[in-house]
């Protein structure tokens, strides 16, 4: 049975309203032909061209390999140190200049899957994604399953992959702005201490000169890092068919953005356009205090359980992204699928709070419940039986 949208009207003085005004979205100016922006603080999209447009990530591919990667560390099927070596046929195909970015590995050697973690994350190693890949799944393909699987879980239903590093393969691969800033967030957001341990260094050294036999140490290309105060990830990506493009976060005052660009023309103006549309994002708009965190916002109603309703509870402050220096009028409403049925656990993410002014995008926040709520008994159960019958 389909479940009638539940839309009850948020009390007055669960949320703070201000004067009351309307506000018009700030505007940006990008040459990107794909641009998006979302304030994963308040689940506001600040910013929106062709975000739904199907196109090659290049090696922003890479952000679902990581992120299976880290799916299967968080389960304990996949540790950190455990080595895989790399086989002479996948080194004979991923090294030299016809290979793209490497991490230059060495046919034969065992590696780490916390340094080809690096390999892929700093130095946009083609050759580590794919000895990661087979190590974890004994082919790419496999592995490149293993992706696809996740990715559905995340709801990215614009994208589809068909190789564990981003190559191109004739339209197999490809993804959208949107579903990018999904995957960077649930990345962030999933798995907080991975992400900061493989997300923002600077550099890495893996490797050695021919003949000389130097240690080669390469830059993370991220141009955000130095250059955006709290900036920690994600991921470049080019190719000539692909262009230039980039998925990045950074983190200031408790707000974290994610932004992605793609398309554009050269490596400078990616690193130009990307440091510009972050700033504006930080500057342009402002956090506005809505409902302290373990406030009672609502209620939300039960079937078949113990209780006949629930309180739902903000799990942490929850803040709206609002133009900066503006005052908008705020209204809000909960909404959630219901009647929600038992058991229902407390901490559990059964409905949002949406909150909209006129002129500025709806931004959704989750809710949770404040307490358990078991099953009702056989005699419960009847008696909620019969008044549903009899309305």
């Amino acid at each position: 049975m389909t479940k009638l949208l539940t839309l009850i009207a948020l009390p007055a003085a669960a949320v703070a309203l201000a004067v009351p005004a309307i506000a018009a979205a700030p505007q940006f100016d990008t040459p990107a032909p794909v641009a998006f922006m979302e304030d994963l603080s308040s689940g506001a999209v600040l910013f929106a061209r062709d975000a739904d447009r199907r196109m090659p990530p290049a090696s922003m591919a890479k952000m679902m390999t990581v992120y299976t990667a880290f799916q299967m560390i968080a389960r304990g099927d996949l540790k950190l140190d455990t080595e895989f070596e790399v086989r002479p046929e996948t080194w004979a195909k991923w090294h030299g200049p016809q290979a793209g970015s490497t991490m230059f590995l060495s046919s034969g050697e065992r590696v780490s899957v916390a340094n080809l973690l690096y390999g892929i994350v700093t130095l946009s190693g083609n050759d580590a994604c794919i000895v990661l890949a087979e190590g974890i799944s004994g082919t790419e393909q496999a592995f490149v399953e293993r992706m696809n699987e996740d990715a559905a879980k995340l709801g990215l239903k614009n994208s589809h992959f068909g190789t564990a590093n981003g190559w191109p393969d004739g339209g197999v691969t490809y993804v959208t702005a949107r579903d990018l800033a999904t995957l960077a967030a649930a990345t962030i957001q999933q798995h907080p201490k991975l992400y900061k341990q493989f997300y923002s260094r600077r550099d890495f050294t893996w490797g050695k000169t021919m003949g000389g036999g130097q240690a080669i140490t390469q830059a993370n290309r991220d141009p955000l890092l130095g250059r955006v105060a709290g900036a920690d990830g994600l991921k470049t990506g080019h190719t000539e068919e692909a262009g230039y493009g980039f998925t990045g976060s950074a983190e200031q005052n408790g707000r974290r953005l994610v932004m992605v660009l793609a398309g554009l023309t050269s490596f400078n103006q990616r690193a130009s356009e990307s440091v510009r549309f972050m700033e504006w994002g930080f500057r342009a708009w402002q956090a506005k205090p809505v409902v302290k965190a373990g406030k009672e916002v609502g209620t939300a109603k039960v079937q078949m359980g113990s209780d006949s309703t629930v309180k739902l509870v903000a799990p942490k402050d929850l803040t709206v992204s609002i133009p900066s220096g503006s005052r908008p009028q705020l209204s809000g409403k909960i909404v959630y699928d219901g009647p929600i049925k038992a058991p229902i656990k407390q901490g559990a993410h059964i409905a949002d709070l949406v909150v909209s002014s006129p002129g500025l995008p709806e931004q959704r926040m989750p809710l949770v419940a404040a307490a358990d709520v078991g099953e009702a008994g056989f005699f419960g159960r009847a008696w909620q039986g019969l008044t549903g019958l009899f309305g």
